[in-house]
């Protein structure tokens, strides 16, 4: 019998070979940060470096708020 979701032994590593599922009650922790999606970020249409500027810190803004960047560097 092979199984596809096990955790190596020792318990510090989790192997995932099939699907794992975050149902609406679970959540994903980093640091004991909750994981989300971040909003979406249109694509950009900037036709000037300051445009292309805002609308790269707008996409920087959205990943931060979702958890997805470390914010105690830089």
């Amino acid at each position: 019998m092979t199984v596809k979701n096990y955790a190596e032994q020792g318990g510090d590593k989790w192997v995932v070979n099939g699907t794992l599922e975050i149902t609406t009650e679970g959540e994903v922790l980093l640091d004991g940060v909750p994981l989300t999606r971040a909003v979406n970020q249109a694509e950009s249409s900037a036709t000037t470096i300051a445009e292309l500027k805002a609308d790269f810190n707008a996409l920087l803004a959205k990943l931060r708020a979702a958890g997805l960047m470390d914010q105690s560097h830089g």
